[in-house]
């Protein structure tokens, strides 16, 4: 398989407030960019794979360093349209103990929301790669973006790459209605689906019977019943659940199963104390990715996206600036924090 890995999707301007503090308790906000498929094109690059992002943003300073900061993770941005007049932003809280983390989102009429139809050439872009990645974020923007979701979806087929989805279901953004009766019918071009209970349930309409996400307990029959109708009813061969467990805002457990059409493979459990949760599921995908593509098998593979995921949430920011031997540590068995030398 080519070792070049293409991502669509919106990269945001991220405006968090220092260390724990509320929103402009103090009248300062830190600028950084992310975005999930751009998250997973930075943690692709950083395990040492062609990581090509592609997205549409204004030709303005703010777009001019957003690319400058995909480029400095090792990310390609030949495929980057430039055009529209800006780009979404969010706003970060961190969370502490019982107060939960807030995100706020002005992101409405960004650029790729408005991309036009011949924007990207998809089948040149698809050309000579290994892996296309998308999330259910981006059709989520607009008809726009869910036309330009769809067709590189299409072209991936057509080139023989291999396709994965990760559902992440917005609320703010459709409704569930919405969400299937654009998802749905583009499982039966997708090879590798990653997703949470919610995610399941609200875009493909597929419940996880009984999941309980705060007993800690994992009821692997149940995901497997899940995993088997996606595979069943709507096509993709591989089905990867991840489960978080928000035992506060400050504590998480975290673990993951994935179904290979055969067999229901589990993960080891992480206790993570977060340091920043965002990115945490972007990292899943890019690690599951990264497995998939050098030839790990599917229980090796969950260990390193899980680990991956797990060592994310300790770095602030939303990108992943971990080496595969960072992770392979991890998925290993050493949970021990100490001193590398």
């Amino acid at each position: 398989m080519s070792s070049t890995v293409i991502t669509f999707g919106e990269l945001m301007l991220r405006l968090g407030s220092p260390g724990f503090e509320r929103l402009l308790q103090s009248p300062m906000l830190c600028a950084t960019f992310g975005g999930g498929e751009a998250n997973v094109a930075v943690s692709l690059a950083q395990f040492g794979l062609d990581s090509h992002y592609v997205t549409r943003l204004p030709s303005n300073a703010i777009g001019d360093a957003a690319v400058r900061a995909l480029r400095a993770e090792g990310v390609s941005t030949d495929f980057i349209v430039r055009g529209g007049s800006r780009m979404g932003v969010y706003f970060t809280e961190t969370g502490a103990s019982q107060r939960a983390s807030t995100v706020l989102y002005d992101r409405a009429n960004s650029a790729i929301s408005e991309i036009p139809p011949d924007a990207v050439d998809w089948d040149r872009v698809m050309t000579n790669a290994g892996w296309f990645h998308v999330t259910g974020i981006t059709p989520a923007l607009g008809e726009k973006a869910a036309a330009a979701t769809v067709a590189a979806v299409a072209a991936a087929g057509r080139g023989d790459v291999r396709v994965s989805v990760d559902l992440n279901y917005r609320k703010k953004l459709w409704t569930q209605p919405q969400a299937q009766a654009i998802m749905r019918p583009l499982m039966r071009d997708v090879d590798v689906v990653i997703a949470n209970e919610e995610d399941l349930q609200c875009v493909l309409g597929i419940e996880v019977e009984g999941a309980d996400v705060t007993s800690g307990a994992l009821d692997v029959n149940a995901y497997r019943e899940a995993a088997e109708r996606v595979s069943r009813e709507l096509g993709p061969s591989v089905v990867a659940i991840t489960l978080r467990e928000s035992l506060s805002a400050s504590d998480n457990g975290w673990t993951a199963v994935l179904w290979d059409g055969q067999t229901l493979h589990q993960s080891q459990r992480y206790a993570v104390r977060l340091v920043d949760r965002i990115g945490g599921g972007d990292s899943f995908a890019a690690g599951l990715i990264y497995g998939l593509m050098t030839g790990r098998s599917y229980d090796k593979a969950l260990g390193f996206a899980v680990a991956a995921s797990a060592l994310k949430q300790t770095i602030p920011g939303d990108f992943n600036r971990l080496s595969v031997a960072e992770v392979d540590a991890l998925a290993g068995g050493d949970a021990s924090g100490r001193v590398q030398r």
